[in-house]
């Protein structure tokens, strides 16, 4: 058999420049841990390209490196900081605000945070109503604005001496904004932009600003933004990565574990009730109905999309499934999500899960803007462009291309992602097959 070719990557020389829309709780989270793990104050735990190995050949071969160690990642060492927010807060204060992190972790590298001051941001109160932001950029039209923070992003570039730039989301989720004829394609979109047309949001902005000066971009909300045909032509036009959306933490996390499990073993879903408790921003704007139906539709599709009704009816064709978003300032960033899932067996028997998921959004968001920081720059590197939907393992509501029905099982995604890592430098596919461990000579 012909071993597999490495392709042509370019090497991780000079300094990653990374830029984040919306400098909140997530953002200054994942800011902060970088810092501390390159003071050697932490561990990246959390992070798949940090701490994850990826076996190559053989179980017998023993054959296991590191992530970091196997494909040419940027150092992080070599990462720098920079964004946007409405709120002109500086990182330390920014951080203290949220509460995800305790006073101690935020003092110790104090110094670094509070170098951190934010752009002004594009911001538009009719896009997340519940934030007031102060640190806005004024303009005539959306082009006017977009060609801002191309000037932004230049600016930055040149004065950090960076070699290369990736841009992740980690700003609010948007209201819920459907595809129109502006998105259908690159012309009417930037038509659209000078026309201030509503179906332009700000976010799609940052990832317009981003494609337009190199730049992958990353959409860790639900928002539409890069996930319609404008942004996808652009993308393959300046050869560059896009990826997204909604960073898969907490409840949904749970369910691309969960419901795998009940379909691998053919157990019938009655219904999944889902409900959250979180105090953070994130939750104040998902307070606002418009806010939450563009995460609804993020997290409803999870469970469609996994159990496949249309091939197994009996088993899972009439699921009722909610799921319920509660605004509770005390909880702050410790979010609850509870899920109450009844399902069927053998002979139709009924039977119950319960799920009480104490986690921390941010805390588990922050390693996930960290990997797809540091891939989305090595798939730039490696000639990868348009949708990455080998990054889907990072994703609630994954992008795939046209008329692909995107994948959200946790493991199958996590198969797709090392094996593209394998096939990136040369190394043949596992497929778990393992007959060669009992066909005898």
């Amino acid at each position: 058999m012909t071993a597999p070719t490495p392709r042509a990557i370019r090497p991780a020389q000079g300094r990653l420049g990374v830029l984040l829309p919306g400098m909140g709780a997530v953002a200054t989270t994942f800011m902060a841990g970088v810092e501390s793990v390159r003071r050697g104050l932490a561990l990246p735990i959390g992070s798949v390209t940090q701490m994850g190995t990826i076996r190559l050949g053989k179980r017998t071969d023993n054959r296991s490196p590191k992530i970091k160690d196997f494909v040419p990642l940027a150092k992080l060492d070599d990462i720098v900081f920079g964004g946007w927010d409405p709120i002109p807060d500086d990182a330390f204060t920014a951080a203290t605000k949220a509460g995800v992190l305790e006073e101690k972790h935020i003092a110790r590298i104090a110094d670094f945070l509070k170098a951190l001051k934010p752009m002004p941001a594009v911001f538009d109160q009719y896009y997340v109503k519940k934030l007031h932001g102060t640190n806005v950029k004024t303009g005539k039209t959306k082009r006017d604005l977009a060609e801002q923070l191309r000037a932004d992003i230049r600016a930055f570039k040149a004065a950090n001496k960076l070699d290369r730039l990736v841009m992740v989301w980690c700003a609010s989720t948007e209201i819920f904004i459907q595809h129109s004829e502006v998105h259908a394609s690159l012309a009417a979109f930037e038509k659209a932009m000078e026309a201030n047309h509503p179906d332009i949001a700000p976010s799609m902005l940052y990832a317009w600003a981003a494609l337009m000066e190199g730049v992958p971009f990353n959409n860790g909300a639900p928002n539409l933004t890069v996930d319609f045909p404008a942004m996808q032509e652009l993308a393959r036009q300046k050869g560059l990565p896009i990826a997204g959306k909604d960073f898969k933490t907490g409840q949904t996390l749970m369910k691309t574990v969960l419901a795998p499990m009940l379909k691998a073993r053919m157990l019938g879903l009655s219904g999944w009730y889902s409900t959250n408790i979180l105090g953070n921003r994130d939750g104040e704007v998902l307070d606002d109905p418009e806010s939450f139906k563009t995460k609804e539709e993020s997290k409803l599709g999870v469970l469609e999309h996994i159990l496949q009704p249309s091939l197994y009816p009996d088993l899972y064709g009439k699921v009722y499934h909610k799921v319920r978003i509660n605004y509770y300032p005390p909880r702050g960033d410790n979010k609850e999500g509870w899920d109450n899932i009844d399902i069927f067996g053998w002979l139709g028997y009924p039977m119950q899960i319960k799920v009480d998921f104490l986690c921390r959004d941010s805390i588990l968001a922050a390693p996930i803007v960290l990997d797809l920081a540091l891939l989305s720059d090595l798939a730039h590197r490696a000639g990868m462009s348009g949708i990455q939907e080998w990054l889907s393992f990072y994703f609630k509501s994954p992008m795939a291309a046209p008329g692909l029905t995107p994948e959200h099982d946790l493991f199958i995604q996590q198969t797709k992602f090392k094996n593209t890592l394998r096939y990136l430098m040369g190394e043949d596919q596992i497929t778990h097959l393992g007959l060669e461990y009992y066909q005898s000579a």
